[in-house]
């Protein structure tokens, strides 16, 4: 939850009347501030002293300007992020919905980023856009053709040392930085000893999960350095699952086969995330999800990632985004995308992600419509949209 200044109602004196016999007055302020002088312009039947003079100035509560100033479905669109085709494509449903951001995905027009569009697209909006990629590096780098690359997870824990590694990750969101791109969904978290091309694989650091916690934030201190927001995934744990959520349902073993190994990244790089988020993945957790239920979507996943609850690990408030929501099975054989962006947000994720313009407008109809009939409350929104600012720097709650 965010931390918001909870104010507690004072007790003002209201007013002294000066008439014959005759006066009005109210309990005392509980604050200890200084009290403002009485007013100088007086009548000559009264003298009064308004409640806001009289009252102490108190700071209003962090982003509260910044949301009041929202409408609710400019404030829904905020936790959406959705794949593009090209600067055009981008242009088009910001300028229709207002959406919170664009992912660059391995069919994206990369010249949007190296004509500045996107950079220039953001800018100017009132908040500006999350403009994220996959970009891990190995057989995930989807900025190679732009001259951002780095070796898979795997081959930099055996040939690199951890400070090795947040050089080269500074450097590679340095270029990030320049394209305009602003969220990096990576480095994986995922502990594992698969093969190099299974789903996870390489892009897993190491099967040790000391392995993974040092290189997982080496790589994201180096995002950082360069102004990159990172994003560990996928919570609770990839690794060792029985297969491939692109595919079809995913589980992994039981919640508490996962305390030591896959958990273990999470437990320690969230107790300083800095900038950092979290992506949840479509994984079925016994013990924790039910039997068909997605991680993603499930407010008992994504409730013990918020608290710390059931892995002894940190409370984390900072962003929760859900994985793809419209190209991958574990998902898509149950769910419309715009019965799952619902599901992932009522869930606790703060962002929902999918991969293109299609389904935006449905989508937050769906959402006005779940507040409208009580399914998601104005608070719940205004708590993720908090998030959702501070990470785009429009406020500073420190």
């Amino acid at each position: 939850m965010s931390p918001l200044t909870h104010l507690r109602p004072s007790r003002a004196l209201v007013a002294l009347v000066a008439t014959a016999g005759l006066f009005a007055s109210a309990a005392c302020s509980e604050s200890t501030g200084d009290q403002a002088a009485p007013s100088s312009h007086t009548t000559t039947s009264s003298r009064t002293v308004s409640a806001s003079s009289s009252a102490p100035t108190v700071p209003a509560a962090c982003g509260s300007e910044e949301l009041a100033g929202m409408k609710l479905r400019d404030k829904l669109a905020q936790l959406l992020v959705v794949g593009v085709q090209n600067g055009a494509d981008a242009r088009r449903v910001v300028a229709k919905e207002h959406i919170g951001g664009v992912f660059v995905g391995s069919w994206t027009d990369l010249s949007m980023l190296s004509d500045g569009t996107v950079a220039t697209l953001s800018k100017s909006q009132k908040v500006p856009l999350m403009v994220t990629v996959d970009q891990e590096g190995g057989r995930v780098s989807r900025l190679k053709s732009l001259g951002i690359d780095m070796p898979s997870a795997r081959v930099l824990a055996r040939t690199k040392t951890p400070e090795q590694v947040r050089q080269l990750a500074k450097a590679a969101g340095e270029k990030m930085a320049k394209l305009g791109v602003t969220v990096d969904f990576a480095p994986s978290a995922d502990v594992s000893a698969e093969p190099d091309d299974e789903v996870i694989g390489d892009r897993s650091f190491s099967n040790d999960p000391a392995v993974v916690t040092e290189y997982a934030g080496a790589y994201a201190r180096g995002l950082q350095d360069a102004g990159i927001m990172p994003v560990y995934k996928h919570f609770p744990g990839h690794g060792h699952a029985s297969g491939d959520s692109h595919t079809g349902a995913v589980t992994t073993p039981p919640l508490a086969d996962m305390q030591n190994t896959d958990l273990v990244p999470y437990r320690t790089l969230l107790r300083s995330p800095g900038t950092a988020g979290v992506m949840v993945g479509h994984l079925i957790v016994p013990g924790l999800t039910g039997p068909e239920t997605p991680a993603s979507i499930s407010p008992a996943a994504i409730g013990m990632l918020r608290t710390g609850k059931k892995y002894n690990g940190p409370a984390f408030d900072g962003v929760v985004f859900s994985d793809d929501l419209s190209g991958m099975k574990a998902i898509t054989d149950k769910y419309t995308i715009e019965q799952a962006v619902l599901k992932a947000i009522t869930a606790g994720s703060d962002i929902g992600l999918w991969l293109s313009t299609d389904h935006v407008t449905s989508v937050l109809d769906t959402l006005e419509k779940a507040v409208a009939d009580g399914k998601l409350s104005q608070r719940r929104i205004d708590r993720s949209v908090l998030r959702i600012l501070k990470a785009k720097h429009v406020v500073n709650c420190s």
